[in-house]
């Protein structure tokens, strides 16, 4: 029991001492320091405090800086400058599209003359048809008659001869146009015309 009087004491004085430091730490804030709730107050308060967008007129706008301006432009300096570049960017963008249309019409010239040669060996190969077809009939009616055969077998290896050597050259013809217009397709190439117009 005499411990607890003394026990008491120990805590009153701790509490006493406790006291003033707490007290001291929550008032004794420096000058330059203040609490948030004391700022947001301050800035609720002042609307001069808030930042202020930056608006931009005809006063204030910066005249040496790149400016995107719709409209016609104000000087006639500027008329000239701006004419000047148009027209060197005109001359630049004119370079390509006259290269690409020379070039077009380059590949137009080829893609017609690999068309013409295209037709003329189709041309050539209904004629050698043809050639053929009508040597089949004269064959056919001539062995057909034994008669016939018998009494004009001279006229008939003479036509005879001449039909195999008009089929001959026709399919020689063809065959050089087939020649001439694989080496057509090269050359197109090494020009560097595109395949779907060098191909049929």
């Amino acid at each position: 029991m005499k411990r607890t009087p003394q026990i008491a004491f120990v805590f009153a004085m701790f509490s006493l001492m406790a006291v003033p430091l707490a007290v001291a730490q929550t008032t004794a804030a420096t000058p330059d320091q203040t609490s948030l709730g004391d700022y947001a107050r301050k800035v609720h308060k002042d609307p001069a405090a808030k930042a202020k967008p930056k608006v931009y007129d005809n006063d204030n706008l910066p005249a040496d800086d790149k400016l995107s301006v719709v409209g016609a432009p104000a000087s006639a300096a500027g008329d000239a400058s701006g004419d000047a570049g148009k027209t060197a960017d005109n001359k630049d963008a004119a370079k390509p599209d006259d290269e690409q249309t020379k070039k077009q019409a380059e590949w137009k010239g080829w893609q017609d003359k690999l068309a013409s040669q295209k037709n003329s060996i189709d041309l050539a190969s209904r004629e050698l048809e043809v050639l053929q077809k009508e040597y089949q009939l004269r064959a056919a009616a001539m062995y057909a008659d034994a008669g016939n055969r018998m009494r004009n077998a001279a006229q008939w290896d003479k036509e005879d001869a001449d039909f195999k050597q008009k089929i001959a050259d026709k399919q020689k013809s063809v065959d050089d146009a087939k020649q001439k217009l694989d080496e057509m397709q090269e050359e197109a190439r090494k020009a560097g015309v595109p395949a779907a117009m060098r191909e049929p």
